[in-house]
């Protein structure tokens, strides 16, 4: 190698780009559609999308918005003023947290809200305590905005539930903030209000700033209930954003509106960060979700339903393989069962060692596409998403069933 090929003027993509990992999720999905594309019968379970179409109220408020002029220019890039008061109206209604408009920012999606919101309270080397199984994208997220994520993982022994123990295990001097998603994405843990209130505690205490996910808050099953943690520990309010959308609740993964609830200098900051990155939001978008929001939840609750029976199918079909061992989500819309037992044993002429392996094994021997542990930061695990037809849902099990009852060792 010559040393001008070494040197920052030969270097094609940055470094800080160049270290960033594709979405696990969406290429397993982007396989999944070029093989039915291709004539192949894919069934797919890989990503964390709704099956059902977004509300007709809702489209139809997008369709009259496109229509008014109004929407055709610039408007703020904080987002519309009514859909942030409505977002204040929402927060509070479902969850109890009463927050002004000055504290919203509105996101295209939940991405650019999770990113924009670290980036305004990170500084490069603070370190974030992430829960692991995560979401793919927080590590990115924290590693973008100059920060440096501590993985703390729990497994299916505590229902994927890390402890506070484990969590001041972790803690340096440091840590800034704690990230806390419940419902969880991708295990559907969903930690109890005791369980929040002590986390909670513990990051005030410590004088932590807490990101928390409230994208699942509407899906949660049998007994468990949905805690937004600033309103169990409110004196951890003024170091607490909350991130939310659309997306899950109304079916409206492609209409990427997400926003961000926190501090208003926080707010303030992400908004200029976002005011150069995007401006605003897409003014039609932002109106279907004004509609989403302001509305009452029969739609939700219809989904909801559905996403429970195919909950409680899942889990007993995957347990009925041998090698598997898949707890009962509680929320969202995820299946994360265990297959380390499967590891290493032959299937139709192959020994995978990596949960990573034996995905690749299921998509070309069974033709079904999951996401496998290690893209969540725990390999030995499969996601599997629920949010699919239930016809497809059966197919997809079953084809796992019958190919891996050829498992030997």
């Amino acid at each position: 190698m010559t040393l001008a090929s070494s040197s920052p003027a030969a270097r094609r993509v940055s470094a800080r780009i160049g270290a960033i990992s594709e979405s696990a999720t969406l290429a397993v999905d982007a396989k999944a559609k070029a093989l039915k594309a291709a004539g192949r019968p894919v069934i797919g379970f890989g990503a964390g999308e709704p099956d059902f179409p977004t509300p007709d109220y809702i489209v139809e408020a997008a369709v009259a918005a496109c229509r008014n002029p109004k929407y055709h220019r610039y408007t703020p890039p904080g987002g519309l003023p009514e859909l942030k008061e409505a977002i204040a109206a929402k927060t509070l209604r479902d969850s109890g947290y009463q927050v002004d408009a000055a504290q919203i920012l509105v996101t295209n999606g939940g991405k650019q809200a999770i990113y924009e919101a670290f980036a305004a309270m990170l500084d490069p080397g603070d370190e974030v305590i992430v829960p692991a199984p995560y979401w793919t994208t927080y590590p990115e997220s924290i590693r973008l905005a100059g920060g440096v994520p501590v993985e703390v993982t729990a497994d299916e022994t505590t229902g994927y539930r890390v402890s506070v123990e484990q969590l001041e295990a972790a803690r340096t001097e440091r840590t800034k903030v704690l990230l806390f998603v419940s419902p969880s994405n991708p295990t559907g843990a969903v930690y109890s209000r005791e369980q929040t209130e002590e986390i909670g505690r513990w990051a005030a205490e410590h004088g932590l700033w807490v990101m928390t996910d409230e994208i699942y808050e509407h899906l949660v099953y049998g007994d468990a209930r949905f805690t937004s943690l600033p309103v169990v520990v409110p004196e951890l309010a003024d170091r607490c954003v909350v991130v939310n959308g659309v997306a899950k609740t109304y079916a409206m993964t492609g209409w990427r509106v997400g926003w961000v609830v926190g501090p208003k200098d926080i707010v303030k900051a992400a908004t200029n960060l976002q005011s150069h990155a995007t401006s605003n939001v897409s003014n039609v978008a932002q109106a279907a979700a004004l509609t989403a929001v302001a509305g009452d939840l029969t739609a939700v609750e219809r989904m909801r339903e559905a996403f429970d029976r195919r909950r409680r199918t899942i889990v007993r079909m995957l347990n009925e393989i041998e090698g598997v061992t898949c707890p009962e989500p509680e929320g969202a819309f995820y299946a994360y069962p265990s297959v380390k037992a499967l590891l290493g044993k032959e299937i139709r002429g192959r020994r995978p060692a990596s949960s990573l392996e034996l995905a690749g094994v299921l998509l070309e021997e069974a033709e079904v596409a999951v996401v496998p542990g290690e893209a969540f930061g725990t390999p030995g695990y499969l996601r599997l998403s629920y949010a699919l037809g239930d016809d497809d849902l059966v197919e997809g099990v079953s084809r796992l069933q019958k190919l891996l009852a050829e498992a030997a060792d």
